[in-house]
């Protein structure tokens, strides 16, 4: 039979084993240290070494909090995007430019995934740059729209969920909700343990990890615990790595393309408005140019040499979206917001001809970061350029791209870009975040091409993908803030394919 012996714990073990003793059952990890009063980090070693001591058991269960982000209080206020688009055109007798529905107060985003999820229901039609109402399954669009509103309003307290609803993917892929994973940690006490706090055993002692003159001389250190050192231990092995995962992810997109005839090409981070904006036929009334959507720079001047860019555009703008277009605007600098300005300029410079060409790089918009969102990330795009060049050759480029990263399944659907048309998104699939579009691509609408001086016989397949969002899938993350970590825990656990590390 076990004899059990008189416990010296130090004065917090002491009083976290006393509190089990009262509680027996067990508590959340929260509740000892709100009833002790100290923080539950201050606790976790503590409970580390009395689990080693069999004098507890620690049971871990992971939970999920939703909440309604600040952006779906918005939308609970003033009405969902898709919802405001059919207002708007319903005010406007059921027909309206496309410039027009950014009086809705939308931005770009908003509304392109506005007109997505209309054309989805059949209730408009978008011709010529015109958008009208059709009719469509108005009756399920209010019901889908009524159902995410009553979703949002449940949920502007955290509810906690041990698994996720299948909702919550969507509703958090358009910023509707917030979702934190929050670790549960339980604290039991063993039989071991009540049977010496019973029987009174356990004591409360002085710990000791520094050794000073002032205990050796009052004999203090006669009835302490000191705090035990191994010098034998050896020193936790560290897995030598050359390169962070994201650049080994990098470098073999990289590698993908060039095997694919692509040439990579590089472009300025600060530009004027008129080759981030104005060459892409995005107008200066454009809701995507705003000072919340855009790091305008006032102490520097992206000098613009090209008149005849300039002259180009300013005809196109006048005759086409009919407005007072300012050379002053686009002479503005920014730190662009995207990579398709070094493919237009790439155009700009070799003009005719067969040729493909890519830029991965770094771009700049002022976004809250969270998890699938940073102010400071990166940006693959590039165009294939030909006479003979299509549509289904554009799509047949993203499948193969996703192919060739491990995705298999990539779902289209027609998109809106100011500078592209036909346009689209791709969507891949994240195991944890759901559907996340990546692949956003279209044919260069004519009015670009002219801006340029590119004959009219040749065409232009566009792209620019979220390779940040392509790399949380590949290597596993759920939160976009991992892939520029310097935590070597987070990179050593980072599992990369096989087929990368077989090409770094």
């Amino acid at each position: 039979m076990r004899v059990l012996e008189s416990l010296v714990l130090p004065p917090r073990q002491f009083r976290i084993v006393k509190y089990l003793g009262e509680v027996r059952e067990g508590a959340d990890v929260s509740e000892v240290s709100n009833s002790l009063g100290f923080k539950e980090s201050d606790l976790m070693r503590d409970l580390a070494e009395l689990e080693s001591k069999r004098l507890i058991r620690l049971e871990k269960t992971l939970r999920y909090l939703v909440k309604t982000s600040e952006l779906g209080l918005k939308y609970l206020e003033l009405g969902l995007p898709e919802e405001r688009v059919l207002r708007y055109l319903i005010a406007n007798n059921g027909r309206a430019r496309l410039e027009e529905l950014a009086s809705a107060g939308l931005n770009e985003d908003e509304l392109r995934a506005s007109l997505g999820r209309l054309r989805r229901y059949g209730l408009i039609k978008l011709e010529s740059g015109l958008v009208f109402l059709a009719e469509g399954a108005l009756s399920d669009f209010l019901g889908e729209v009524g159902r995410v509103k009553e979703i949002l309003r449940n949920h502007v307290k955290p509810v906690s969920y041990d698994n996720l609803p299948d909702w919550v993917a969507d509703l958090k892929r358009r910023g509707f909700v917030d979702v934190d994973d929050v670790k549960i940690i339980k604290v039991y006490p063993t039989q071991d343990l009540l049977k010496l706090l019973s029987e009174g055993r356990v004591v409360e002692g002085v710990l000791i990890t520094n050794l000073t003159s002032e205990a050796l001389v009052t004999g203090t250190w006669k009835k302490a615990i000191f705090k035990e050192f191994d010098v034998g231990v050896e020193v936790p092995a560290r897995t030598p790595r050359l390169r962070h995962p994201y650049t080994l992810f990098m470098k073999y997109v990289k590698e993908i393309l060039v095997e694919m005839g692509f040439e990579e090409v590089r472009g300025p981070y600060v530009e004027s408005c008129l080759w981030n904006f104005d060459a892409l036929f995005v107008p200066q009334y454009h809701p995507s140019r705003k000072e919340t959507d855009v790091y305008y720079v006032d102490n520097a001047r992206a000098e613009v040499k090209e008149v005849d860019v300039l002259e180009r555009t300013k005809k196109v703008h006048t005759e086409v979206w009919k407005y007072c277009w300012r050379e002053d605007v686009a002479r503005m600098t920014v730190l662009r917001t995207h990579t398709t300005p070094v493919s237009l300029r790439t155009i700009y410079e070799r003009g005719a001809g067969e040729y493909r060409v890519f830029s991965f790089d770094r771009v700049f918009r002022p976004d809250t970061p969270d998890p699938t969102h940073l102010m400071e990330f990166h940006q693959l795009e590039g165009i294939i350029v030909g006479r003979r060049v299509t549509f289904r050759e554009l799509l047949g480029f993203f499948k193969e791209l996703a192919k060739r990263l491990g995705m298999e399944e990539v779902r289209f659907k027609p998109a809106y870009f100011p500078f592209t048309e036909p346009s689209v998104e791709g969507f891949v699939k994240h195991p944890k975040l759901g559907w996340i579009e990546v692949f956003p691509g279209g044919m260069f609408r004519p009015e670009v091409l002219a801006s340029v001086a590119l004959p009219t016989d040749y065409k232009v397949a566009a792209w620019g993908i979220g390779i940040d969002r392509l790399a949380m899938i590949v290597l596993g993350f759920d939160d976009i803030r991992n892939l520029y970590s310097c935590d070597l825990d987070v990179i050593e656990s980072t599992k990369i394919p096989g087929v990368i590390l077989k090409n770094a």
